[in-house]
């Protein structure tokens, strides 16, 4: 084996051992349908659902951050190209800083 798939090989493994280190294992109920549903796309995909589940969970809650709304407040928080912008008063605010209360908490 050329060194450099050798090479290749050893970061493949170093990456899979640090999101290894970073994973947490969870108890949670599931809908028959949703499980019905997560069998399938592993048995499509040669996965198995333990594989396949983090994931697709990291994906949604990847999607979730990307969309949450912003909605405008009252409050002018600076002003950009001389438009002024206001202060998020939608979930988004709320949520990025329980995020950073549980990343304290994990670290």
């Amino acid at each position: 084996m050329p060194e450099r798939k050798i090479a290749a090989l050893l970061e493949q493994l170093e990456q899979h051992s640090r999101k290894r280190a970073h994973q947490q294992t969870v108890t949670l109920p599931i809908d028959r349908e949703d499980m019905v549903r997560l069998q399938a796309l592993a048995e499509v995909y040669g996965m198995d659902i333990v594989e396949l589940t983090p994931i697709l969970l990291h994906s949604i809650l990847s999607d979730i951050e990307a969309h949450m709304p912003y909605q405008p407040g009252t409050r002018v928080i600076r002003v950009e190209d001389d438009e002024p912008i206001y202060e998020d008063v939608g979930p988004t605010p709320r949520y990025l800083e329980a995020k950073r209360k549980h990343e304290k908490v994990c670290a």
